[in-house]
């Protein structure tokens, strides 16, 4: 269905089609958070950080990455670094969001959205036509965050009931996730599924070479992932960037 101009919407209107989008985001975050509790409790946070965790962060790569520092009781510069190198691309969604919003968009509701972005609602909405609206986001976020942080608790408390072989079962699962995010775009786009090898290789190979296995895992995967993604933007940039650019200069 076309959105009517949203100059033709109330607040309520606009905060109730957020919670509408929003909902099946949440209702998969649910899932997807309640696995990464797991790798939580591994890592010996209990349901009120894993709420206070997930509740801020909104990332499972990056919370993933967290709770594996933590675990391995590396430094906490690992930990901000870590995180920064995998929720980087938060920044860059947001600054494309902020070409969305009307000049005359309050510096406070920018923030408020900017807490809010995920791959997710960003999806839903860079989709939507015209200027965005704060009360659409937070309509989204309404569901979307609470869930997401609620899944993680869930599945702490899990950890203290379930069978330990279960859980590692469950622990398992978290990959599975990761695999289907990657198996997409790669099935699509030969370059995403050669640098999927090529970084599972530069993994291995880091892990056995002599003094680079010596650094900690999260130091290893810091800087890979800083290399080969930089490698790949200079080398395999975006067409579609650049023909957009094209198209908007013509």
């Amino acid at each position: 269905m076309t959105n009517l101009p949203f100059g033709e919407k109330t607040t309520r209107q606009l905060f109730r089609e957020g919670m509408r989008d929003g909902t099946p985001i949440a209702l998969a975050y649910l899932v997807v958070s309640f696995t990464l509790g797991i790798t939580a409790h591994n890592a010996g946070l209990d349901a009120v950080q894993g709420f206070a965790v997930s509740f801020f962060n909104l990332a499972s790569a990056g919370e993933y990455a967290a709770f594996t520092v933590i675990a391995a009781d590396a430094p906490y510069w690992e930990m901000a670094a870590i995180t920064l190198v995998a929720n980087a691309r938060y920044m860059l969604m947001s600054c494309v969001l902020s070409q969305k919003f009307s000049p005359a968009t309050p510096f406070y509701h920018r923030l408020g959205i900017g807490f809010g972005v995920t791959d997710e609602i960003f999806g839903i909405s860079i989709s939507r036509q015209g200027f965005l609206q704060p009360a659409y986001n937070y309509g989204a976020m309404t569901l979307a965050v609470p869930v997401w942080a609620l899944g993680t608790s869930l599945g702490i408390l899990a950890g203290d009931i379930l069978h330990l072989s279960l859980l590692s079962a469950l622990s398992v699962a978290l990959y599975g996730m990761f695999i289907a995010i990657v198996i997409p775009p790669g099935r699509e786009n030969r370059v995403v599924l050669g640098l999927v090898f090529i970084s599972f290789a530069l993994s291995f190979l880091a892990s056995n070479m002599p003094l680079v296995s010596e650094l900690s895992g999260s130091s290893r995967t810091i800087i890979l992932t800083v290399l080969i993604s930089g490698a790949a933007a200079c080398f395999f940039p975006l067409a579609e960037t650049i023909e957009g650019e094209h198209d908007h200069e013509a």
